[in-house]
């Protein structure tokens, strides 16, 4: 490594690295192994590559995420790097905020003016009599082809509710954990990251619970027409964001236990704890607006 590589003045550039060729290896397989499954394939081509394509996926994240823990372990990383990792971080977080914007959207415009139309409110009179007629707008719906059949909702004073107050809970240990951390006390660091990964895990086997329970005993599937789709949607991605958040705060446990951050030095861990509080954040409103209203 040469000392204008090294430099706190100079901007750190990597050398030559493999991973973005295996990433795009991994995206292909992924993406061919899926399409061809869907399209039943039954051949190598079909479900088998797509797995191969995640398994590589994972070699991908060890490998990459590695050499970067190796590279700011190793002092190459100045003031101008962090910064452009916080401003990465910052438009990842923003980057989900659209993502979840899309599909709020999609419940607003379905619930406020999609179905008041299709039963004859403002310009949809013509729509409801000569196409639906007899249909009535209500929330929820599974629409005037009741499509899935008859179902029933969730509660949001029961699970719904136990679930936002553990993640509210996940919220304020993160955030103690943070300041133990600034305060290098890592064994409370620890605990309180921990108990945040707890919280996280109890979220999720009751979210699973619930899912379950919509199935078996309400009638409430994916197909369940428009509101079926809207729920699982929502709270089906907002899972999968909790799962990404626990397996990253995992992580994050185990270098806190190496001693590979400082009181200044820990932007990997501050990451970790925006992308937490920003799924606390999307899961109040999935409480007030799926569940509540």
């Amino acid at each position: 490594m040469s000392e204008a590589a090294t430099s706190q003045e100079q901007y750190y550039v990597p050398h030559h690295s493999i991973w973005p060729l295996v990433g795009s290896a991994a995206m292909l397989m992924t993406a061919v192994g899926a399409a061809n499954w869907i399209n039943d394939s039954t051949g190598l081509m079909g479900r088998p590559l797509m797995f191969a394509g995640i398994a590589v996926f994972v070699v991908l994240f060890f490998g990459w995420f590695g050499a970067v823990i190796r590279e700011s372990l190793s002092g190459f990383y100045n003031k101008q790097v962090d910064i452009s990792f916080r401003m990465g971080m910052m438009w990842f977080i923003f980057s989900e905020i659209m993502f979840f914007a899309a599909f709020f959207g999609a419940l607003f415009y379905a619930r406020m003016l999609s179905v008041p139309w299709i039963g004859g409110e403002g310009h949809g009179a013509l729509t409801n009599q000569f196409i639906w007629e007899g249909y009535t707008a209500a929330w929820p719906t599974n629409g005037p082809g009741n499509i899935g059949g008859t179902f029933e909702t969730i509660p949001a004073w029961g699970l719904p509710l136990l679930n936002t107050m553990l993640l509210l809970a996940s919220g304020v240990t993160i955030t103690l954990a943070h300041h133990a951390l600034r305060a290098g006390h890592r064994t409370a660091l620890l605990v309180w990251l921990a108990a945040t990964i707890l919280l996280g895990g109890v979220f999720l086997y009751y979210q699973a619970h619930e899912y379950i329970e919509a199935y078996q005993h309400l009638n409430l599937t994916l197909g369940s027409g428009v509101y079926g789709s809207t729920f699982f949607m929502l709270t089906g991605f907002h899972g999968m964001h909790v799962t990404l958040g626990a397996i990253m705060l995992t992580v994050m446990w185990f270098r806190c236990a190496k001693g590979h951050f400082t009181r200044d030095n820990h932007f990997a861990f501050e990451a970790v704890a925006w992308y937490w509080h920003f799924v606390d954040v999307v899961w109040l409103g999935l409480f007030l607006f799926v569940y509540v209203l």
